[in-house]
């Protein structure tokens, strides 16, 4: 008879026992695992398929539509546009850009402290702040220096960046430098040194260098002292609708104007429906993989039978399309193969731009808060019925794996101790019917042996 190995014996036993029920919990497990994994890979693909959206839309200025603005001389300044921006040309001549006021104080001298006093700044406009001299020893050594000074205006409380205070050594002469925040004439720095004992130090600030005027910037809207005349603090200039442009040079007498040309941005317009072709094409490349049957000996994906990912595929086709405001996303040359992979037909995008200026934008809407509308408002709303981080079907879907998790865990903590039970009531039988093996391999072996002592 074989020698029994009590512990082998016990694991097959318990295992056989056992098997049914852990290769359920092991398949269960393994399919909530893969739900998981891709209800993650779904969450950051609808994710990052609505920031895609979002940066197409968003607010009023966005727009799919590009316009793109140039001057004739790229020496007066640079030029930027919105879609809000009318195609058209028009004429400008830069009389004076704005400059900020700039005065010096020449080897202004270091006085005792109790020469100090408060120095008043104020600017044309009105604002005004004080700086105290009197508590500008920063090093303590008794005297007041141009450097302490410069650092008493700047860090004046009611300063906030108003005025700017430096020294600058040149020749071997330091002097203390004041420069207005911003341009305009309105910029213009007076001091007030009316709160400072009579010194040198006072006498001195009667005495300035002005090296940068406060001016505002002029421009002729047309031809100059004939056209509009337009005056501002700012050298950015915002008097045509959607385009910004930021003034850097005055132009001489007797120029010609320049010239300011809106226009379509065709390029612009393309990359940006390439934008969103590219985003819907990433998302559906995860869709697919994750609706995917398998086949040569692939395995079939988490949701390849999954009733609700395949309707949300169907609603995507759908919104595609779809007609918003009379036109459709495909009248616009976006298109898609047998399979739903998006393309563009470029020529056919620009040939419908041209018939309908203002159809693209319509057709793509926007993903606003409060109310969204056209293609990017369906495909927001798609997006938003799974992602919402509350109630939307990601969410309910994870929470229910989660549980589902939970009690496979529980489950198969009960088999384990299942098994640990069947185990060890095995190894006991067996053990005892070792101990029987081995006590009737004794009486044998003494028999056999009784039997070859009467034979002898």
């Amino acid at each position: 008879m074989a020698d029994i190995t009590p512990s082998t014996m016990a694991s097959q036993l318990a295992t056989m026992y056992t098997s049914a029920a852990q290769s359920l919990i092991t398949s269960q497990t393994k399919s909530a695992q893969a739900a998981s994994t891709a209800l993650t890979k779904l969450q950051s693909a609808l994710s990052a398929f609505d920031t895609a959206l979002n940066s197409l839309s968003g607010s009023a200025s966005k727009s799919v539509v590009q316009r793109g603005a140039t001057l004739s001389n790229p020496a007066i300044g640079t030029v930027t546009a919105t879609a809000t921006a009318q195609p058209g040309n028009y004429s400008f001549f830069v009389e004076q850009v704005a400059a900020r006021h700039q005065v010096a104080f020449e080897d202004l001298p270091a006085v005792p402290v109790s020469l100090g006093g408060p120095l008043v700044v104020t600017l044309a406009d009105g604002r005004s702040f004080t700086a105290n001299i009197a508590t500008a020893d920063q090093n303590n050594d008794g005297t007041i220096s141009q450097a302490e000074i410069a650092r008493a205006i700047n860090q004046a409380t009611e300063n906030q960046g108003n005025v700017t205070a430096a020294t600058v050594t040149v020749g071997g002469k330091t002097q203390l430098v004041l420069s207005s925040g911003q341009t305009g004439v309105n910029s213009r720095i007076t001091l007030d040194t009316s709160g400072l004992p009579n010194s040198d130090l006072k006498t001195a600030f009667t005495t300035s260098i002005e090296l940068s005027a406060a001016r505002d910037a002029i421009v002729w809207l047309g031809d100059k002292d004939a056209g509009i005349k337009l005056q501002q603090a700012s050298n950015t200039l915002t008097a045509v609708d959607g385009v910004t442009i930021t003034l850097a040079k005055a132009m001489q007498s007797g120029d010609a104007p320049i010239s300011l040309t809106v226009s379509n941005d065709d390029s612009g317009t393309s990359a940006n429906v390439k934008k969103f072709i590219d985003a819907y094409n990433t998302l559906k490349k995860t869709l697919d993989d994750l609706t995917a049957n398998g086949k040569d000996g692939v395995e079939r994906a988490a949701f390849a039978s999954d009733a609700g990912v395949l309707s949300l595929r169907n609603r995507m086709s759908n919104a595609l399309r779809q007609s918003y405001g009379g036109l459709s996303l495909a009248e616009f040359g976006i298109n898609a193969d047998r399979n739903g992979t998006l393309s563009l037909n470029d020529a056919k995008l620009q040939k419908t731009l041209a018939a309908h200026p203002e159809g693209l934008d319509a057709v793509f809407g926007n993903t606003g808060l409060t109310t969204s509308s056209g293609a990017l408002g369906a495909f927001h709303s798609i997006v938003k019925s799974w992602t919402d981080s509350a109630s939307g079907q990601i969410k309910q879907r994870q929470n229910s794996v989660q549980a589902q998790q939970k009690t496979l865990a529980t489950r198969q903590t009960r088999l384990d101790n299942q098994y640990t039970q069947a185990y060890n009531r095995y190894l006991a039988q067996f053990t005892q019917l070792q101990s029987l093996q081995a006590r009737m391999n004794d009486t044998s072996s003494l028999l056999s042996n009784l039997g070859n002592f009467g034979t002898s």
